[in-house]
Formats: C-alpha cells, sequence, structure tokens
C-alpha cells in the first residue's frame, strides 16, 4: 500500500490503529488524514506529551467516538487499547501478534468484525528488520494459526538462523554471564540494548519549561533528571547534528541539550524531522 492508499482505508474506519516501523512513515501517514479524531504517536512526542495523548485516545474509544491513531511500534509495549480494526506493516511475527493484540482486546465483538491487516509499505523493507521480515514471511506463508506456540517457536528458530547466533551476541555478553565470577562492571560498559548513538533533546513546554529552567539555573540532582526525562526526545546523531547546525539547540554545561526554536516540536507530532534552515541575519 502506498502512503494515499493506506490514508484513504483508514479514514474509511471510524476508529482505527495503524502502526509502521518508522517515527517517519508514522508523521508522513498522519498528516495524510482529515477529520476529527486523528491521532499520532511516536517517540519523537516526549513521554508526558505521549501519555497525555493516550488518555485522550481511550477516553474517545471507550466513548465511540472517532479515533485513528498512527503509531509507532511504542503502542506494543504493554499499551493496553482496544480498537476494532488495526492495520500494521510488515515486520517480524512477534510484532504483528504484538499489533493484533490491541484489536478487540477485550472481546467485546465478533471475531469475524475484528480485522489486522498486514500491509507492506512503499518505503521498502528497512535493514534493521529484514531478518525479521524474512522469517515472518516464511511462516505466515506456511501456518494458518500464528497465535499458536509452536508456530511462534518456529518464527524465532527461523530468525535466529538468518540472524545467526554471532550476530544476536556480537559483544560475547553470553560467553561471560556463564562464568563463575559474574562480571557486572563488564556486562554493563558492553551492553547497550539500542546500539545506535542518541543524543536526548528537552522540550521546555508546559512543566517542562519549569523543569528547564531550574536546569538553567545551576540545580543539579537526580529528582531534576528524573522529572526531566518525561520532557526529553531522543534523536539520532544525523538529526541533532541538522538541528545543532539550524541554531536550533543550546547546550548547557552539564551536556543537557535543549530545543530553542518551539516552532519545531508540534502538539500533534512532536519533534520535526526537519531542521530549521530558513533563518536569516539582518543587520
Amino acid at each position: 500500500l502506498d502512503g494515499d492508499t493506506l490514508s484513504g482505508q483508514l479514514q474509511q474506519h471510524e476508529q482505527v490503529l495503524c502502526v509502521v516501523n518508522s517515527r517517519k512513515s508514522a508523521q508522513e501517514i498522519f498528516t495524510r488524514l482529515s477529520g476529527e479524531g486523528n491521532f499520532h504517536l511516536s517517540t519523537l512526542m516526549y513521554p508526558a506529551h505521549r501519555r497525555a495523548k493516550l488518555e485522550e485516545i481511550r477516553r474517545r474509544l471507550q466513548e465511540g467516538l472517532p479515533c485513528r491513531v498512527v503509531s509507532t511500534s511504542l503502542i506494543e509495549a504493554g499499551v493496553d487499547v482496544d480498537f476494532p480494526s488495526v492495520y500494521r506493516e510488515e515486520a517480524g511475527l512477534d510484532a504483528i501478534l504484538q499489533a493484533a493484540g490491541r484489536c478487540n482486546r477485550e472481546g467485546r465483538r465478533p471475531t469475524e468484525k475484528s480485522v489486522v491487516t498486514v500491509f507492506r509499505g512503499e518505503g521498502g523493507v528497512p535493514p534493521l528488520f529484514a531478518a525479521a521480515i524474512g522469517a515472518g514471511r516464511e511462516i505466515m506463508a506456511h501456518f494458518a494459526d500464528l497465535t499458536a506456540p509452536e508456530v511462534v517457536h518456529a518464527y524465532f528458530t527461523r530468525l535466529l538462523d538468518l540472524k545467526g547466533t554471532q550476530a544476536q551476541d556480537t559483544h560475547h555478553i553470553l560467553s561471560l554471564m556463564q562464568s563463575e565470577m559474574f562480571p557486572f562492571r563488564t556486562v554493563s560498559e558492553r551492553f547497550h540494548l539500542i546500539d545506535s548513538p542518541t543524543v536526548t533533546v528537552y522540550i521546555p513546554e508546559g512543566a517542562g519549561a519549569e523543569l528547564v529552567q531550574r536546569l538553567r539555573s545551576g540545580e543539579r540532582s537526580r529528582s531534576l533528571y528524573r522529572q526531566l526525562g518525561q520532557y526529553g526526545v531522543s534523536i539520532y546523531e544525523q538529526h541533532f547534528s541538522a538541528l545543532n547546525q539550524a541554531g536550533d539547540l543550546e547546550r548547557l554545561e552539564d551536556g543537557s541539550v535543549l530545543l530553542t526554536n518551539l516552532e519545531l516540536y508540534s502538539e500533534h507530532t512532536g519533534l520535526s524531522l526537519q531542521a530549521d534552515s530558513g533563518k536569516g541575519l539582518f543587520i
């Protein structure tokens, strides 16, 4: 499905969830929707912002109001929502089953009316998901009941075959954990849940503005940083460099990074992936 076709299908549903593989896709598909009750969720929105949106989404679902949500996979991680229809961009079988868990989650609708549509996006297969998508395609082509334990086992076995066990443990952490004296420090230094380096940018909006002001004034405490985490957005190095070069960021003495151009943060889609390069200096 291309973006226009997908958004057109979503528009026909009063309540629907669409889960895609990238933050860029989530923003692009959301902007194609029209009318009331459309929502976007991704990690380009700071946690407190996402939490507020989720509360509104749950309210609209319960009251039967229009509610179309375009989200990245974050909504699959323990978020309790119940949609009559779900669209999931092609991914690994585990991700597809997680998305399916948001369709008729409370069992209040007939099964035949609770449809999960798995679609192939127009952007091609992201390298990060290539092995998972490949294993998922093979398994879905050979089994009817994708939720059966033996099918899930077959999927992960095939995924390991495609990736290789060494690719799963490039820093040899598993062998370290099998030693008699558990090397906590070494494992801690080698282990990163997400290998791609990111930079956290604090967004001085709402209560975040007061927290940022405390940081500017020189306050440093574990409590302050914990609260600031609710107003932080993690971005990749190239995104950070573009924003920094455009003069949209400020780095404080403690290394904290603040967004200074709040026009780049949207109430609907969070932090823009495009730096503001249109500034001019007039003397």
